[in-house]
C-alpha cells in the first residue's frame, strides 16, 4: 500500500499525506509546501510516507 501512496504523493503529495495521516497539521503542512513548489512537497510527502 505505500507503493500506491508514493506514487499518488508523486502526482499529487497532499493526496498521498491525506491518505496516510488524513487532514491534519503535515496536510496543511504539505499544502503550502506544494504551493511554495513542487518538489518541496513531494519531497515532504514522501518522507511522511517513509517514517510512518
Amino acid at each position: 500500500m505505500d507503493i500506491i501512496r508514493i506514487i499518488l504523493s508523486i502526482l499529487l503529495p497532499p493526496l498521498g499525506v491525506f491518505l496516510q495521516v488524513g487532514i491534519g497539521a503535515q496536510f496543511w503542512i504539505n499544502v503550502v509546501l506544494t504551493l511554495l513548489g513542487y518538489i518541496p512537497g513531494i519531497i515532504h510527502a514522501v518522507y511522511i510516507i517513509a517514517t510512518r
